[in-house]
């Protein structure tokens, strides 16, 4: 009792501030560990009682947001920095205080309570409807989780429709209308492209389907995810049903990622993909640790990113402007003949590159080729802001599902596992992230056109299979930097523009127009 009325009496400051949105973080990073093994390593057991111990772990970092102490912090803090300069360190971190603390306030806990709790349930719920292909036994808790969202939609408010509110928690700003006009422009870029190599010769594939044991799968992933800059001695590589990389401040950041034996690529560019989001994490500025640049309060997540779609930025670069360029496999054919053995004897380089870049309609996003994937986004999107608006009921959602799929990619959805079933986002309640796998790869584009054409030798070391000044170059201009700034913000410093989807259908454009050879 008397060391809490010591801290109820003591004075506020920056450094209390510091100290109160740290025990913050440690609440969200213990959420965390226990969110990476219910998603790994956890017996289907245990998945009611886990649930309750996320409900209340979450619930705690928020009820510390949203306390006295921390409002008392926050003005002390206001008062002692109200000379610093607007973006400096300090003064964005008070910033993002009081608006996670506004944004919070307008949330019910028994609301946030409920979110988490059924978030844990529903995954298991989710899994075993995934298994047996079956979207009836997955219906009742997403009808659930949709009707949470909408509450939550209306508590936090928004203008024009009900998903803006939802995005806001993933990519701050984004709206329904912002999304219509960049899926309209991706669109008229895109389908030439798609058309173009419907009718053209698709090239040889075959032996990514050979049969390769799934140890020798992930120690290739590893080793791959180790060479472009992943440190080891902070992470590891485990595997799951739904990839996901998560961190517990930058010094333990986790990345997983799915094995088909009978498919040997899932494996290898779910590790890079993964081990992507890992660079940011890691390369956020070791200063910011436990504090809110490494912290989404909003979102109530212990990550270093200023948005999801920053972070899938990273992701996505370093999975295909790197992975799957014909350089990196110029320079890693032997070694990845060598992984396998006996399995790639009679496949070259430049085949591989084609292979692992084939374009073709798919019914699986984490599997799709860069020149598809967008439209399993418009999908997603699309059917979300129709599930928050209540045009949608979920009783219909898999059949509005295999429209959609047919209109954007001409192909159907043989069963639900394949089709509404295949994303983990719906079950933990993450209706409006989808979107930041498109602004992802624009802003991937963007970030490696800067680096490469205005950093000639960025280029050349990638072509000689040096990826750290690459690295170097994501570090300075993004991961370090954590939260301080904006996503565009961000996108201006490095590239000195906001998001624009030029760079991205440039980059479509050259590349498939020379595997394909169209006109």
């Amino acid at each position: 009792m008397g060391h809490t009325e010591e801290r109820d009496s003591a004075p506020m400051s920056y450094a209390s501030l510091i100290e109160v949105m740290g025990r913050v973080n440690d609440f969200l990073n213990a959420s965390s560990v226990l969110s990476w093994d219910a998603r790994t390593m956890m017996p289907k057991g245990g998945a009611e009682t886990r649930s309750k111990q996320l409900a209340t772990l979450t619930v705690a970092a928020r009820n510390l947001l949203c306390s006295d102490e921390a409002k008392r912090a926050l003005e002390g803090a206001e008062a002692e920095i109200s000379g610093r300069a607007p973006d400096s360190p300090e003064a964005r971190i008070a910033a993002q205080v009081r608006e996670a603390i506004d944004y919070h306030e307008r949330i019910p806990t028994e609301l946030l309570h409920r979110k988490t709790e059924l978030g844990t349930a529903a995954h298991a719920v989710w899994a075993e409807a995934r298994e047996k292909a079956d979207f009836a036994i997955f219906s009742d808790a997403l009808t659930t989780m949709v009707d949470i969202n909408r509450e939550m939609a209306q508590a936090i408010g928004f203008e024009d429709h009900p998903y803006d509110a939802l995005m806001y928690r993933f990519e701050p700003g984004v709206t329904k209308r912002d999304l219509d006009t960049l899926f309209a422009r991706l669109r008229d870029g895109m389908l030439p492209l798609v058309r173009g190599i419907a009718e053209a010769e698709e090239p040889r594939a075959d032996f990514l389907y050979r049969d390769v044991p799934a140890e020798a799968q992930l120690a290739f992933g590893e080793a791959m995810a180790a060479r472009v800059g992943y440190d080891l001695d902070r992470g590891r590589l485990d595997t799951t049903v739904h990839p996901f990389e998560v961190s517990f401040t930058r010094n333990d950041v986790r990345i997983t990622t799915r094995v088909s034996r009978t498919y040997m690529p899932m494996a290898l560019f779910g590790a890079l993909h993964e081990a992507g989001h890992a660079l940011y994490e890691q390369g956020v500025d070791p200063a910011y640790t436990r504090t809110p640049l490494a912290t989404d309060l909003v979102s109530l997540y212990a990550v270093g990113g200023v948005s999801f779609g920053a972070h899938e930025s990273q992701s996505r670069l370093w999975e295909n402007h790197v992975g799957r360029s014909r350089s990196f496999w110029l320079n890693h054919m032997d070694e990845i003949r060598a992984a396998f053995p006996g399995v790639l004897d009679d496949v070259g380089p430049e085949e591989f590159y084609r292979a692992v870049n084939r374009s073709r309609p798919s019914f699986i996003r984490v599997e799709a080729d860069e020149l598809t994937y967008d439209f399993h986004i418009m999908v997603r999107c699309e059917i979300e802001a129709r599930l928050v608006d209540g045009s949608l009921d979920v009783a219909d959602l898999p059949e509005a599902w295999n429209a959609l799929i047919k209109e954007y990619l001409g192909i159907d959805v043989p069963d639900d596992a394949q089709g509404v079933l295949q994303d983990v986002h719906w079950s933990s309640g993450q209706i409006g992230t989808f979107c930041n796998y498109t602004i992802g790869n624009i802003m991937a584009a963007q970030l490696f056109d800067t680096a490469t054409r205005e950093t000639p030798s960025v280029q050349a070391a990638l072509d000689a299979g040096d990826y750290t000044p690459l690295r170097d170059w994501m570090t300075d201009k993004v991961a370090r930097h954590g939260r301080r700034f904006t996503r565009d913000e961000l996108l201006e410093k490095a590239t000195g523009r906001k998001l624009d989807p030029d760079p991205y259908i440039a980059h479509l454009t050259r590349k498939y127009s020379e595997i394909y050879a169209l006109g």
